[in-house]
């Protein structure tokens, strides 16, 4: 049997929390009452990734109305995503209960798992047709 590569499983991980299934900016960024050391960024590493996240909202405003291009957009998130979680986050989790523990609490108390939610297709079409068949009958409201 091969041993693991990492102590713990970010998979499992991602089911701990089933908080809010919209995944915004928004969430990434901290409260503007919270410092810089509760997010674990520097000020200056934080300034990096506010503009960065900037850019990124920027982008997604010019691709308004351009559905392929924001799926095209969504999906290097997502790639970029699960690039951070399965290398550099999981590495550095704890091997150590007591800090994995501590880390968990910590993220549950600052909003839970970062979890980018993928919109099933066949969820997506199910909306349309209900959508279609509400319009299709005016006594159906």
């Amino acid at each position: 049997m091969q041993k693991a590569r990492f102590p713990y499983d970010v998979a499992a991980l991602n089911n701990l929390y089933g908080g809010d299934p919209v995944f915004s900016a928004i969430h990434m960024t901290p409260p503007a009452h919270e410092s810089c050391q509760a997010t674990g960024l520097s000020t200056q590493q934080q300034q990096r990734l506010s503009q960065l996240l900037a850019d990124l909202q920027g982008l997604s405003d010019e691709l308004a109305g351009d559905p392929e291009a924001l799926l095209m957009l969504l999906r290097q998130l997502e790639q970029l995503h699960r690039s951070l979680q399965d290398g550099a986050f999981r590495s550095s989790l704890p091997a150590d209960r007591t800090a994995l523990f501590n880390l968990l609490r910590a993220m549950e108390q600052s909003g839970g798992w970062p979890y980018i939610p993928r919109l099933q297709l066949r969820t997506f079409m199910d909306l349309l047709q209900r959508d279609r068949d509400e319009t299709d009958h005016p006594l159906a409201a």
